[in-house]
C-alpha cells in the first residue's frame, strides 16, 4: 500500500486550513510524540522534509521545523495546559453526560 509522504500530508493539512493561518502553520511544524524520538529523525525531517515541503509550498512561505527535546511528552504537556484553562472547563464531558447523550455531547459542548 502506498501513501503520501509526510511532506505531502503536511502540505495537504495546511491547505485545508483557513488561508489566514497558513503562514503561521508553515512556520511552526512541531515534531511531537514518541515516534519522533527515533535516532536521526529530527535531522532527517529538518533536511529532507524541509526541502520537499518547500517545493510544494508557495515560494514566499517561511518554513520551519521544530524538534523540541521534550517532544516525547508534548501531547501530554499540551493536554495539561489545555485542561488548566478556565475557558476549556466548559467543554469537559463527564462519563455520565457521555453515557446519557452519546457522541453528540461532543458537538453540543465543544462546537
Amino acid at each position: 500500500m502506498e501513501s503520501a509522504g509526510i511532506h505531502e500530508t503536511t502540505y495537504n493539512s495546511i491547505m485545508k486550513c483557513d488561508i489566514d493561518i497558513r503562514k503561521d502553520l508553515y512556520a511552526n511544524n512541531v515534531l511531537s510524540g514518541g515516534s519522533t524520538m527515533y535516532p536521526g529523525i529530527a535531522d532527517r525531517m529538518q533536511a529532507k522534509h524541509f526541502k520537499e515541503i518547500t517545493a510544494l509550498a508557495p515560494s514566499t512561505m517561511k518554513i520551519k521545523i521544530i524538534a523540541p527535546p521534550e517532544r516525547k511528552y508534548s501531547v501530554w504537556i499540551g493536554g495539561s495546559i489545555l485542561a488548566s484553562l478556565s475557558t476549556f472547563q466548559q467543554m469537559w464531558i463527564s462519563k455520565q453526560e457521555y453515557d446519557e447523550s452519546g457522541p453528540s455531547i461532543v458537538h453540543r459542548k465543544c462546537f
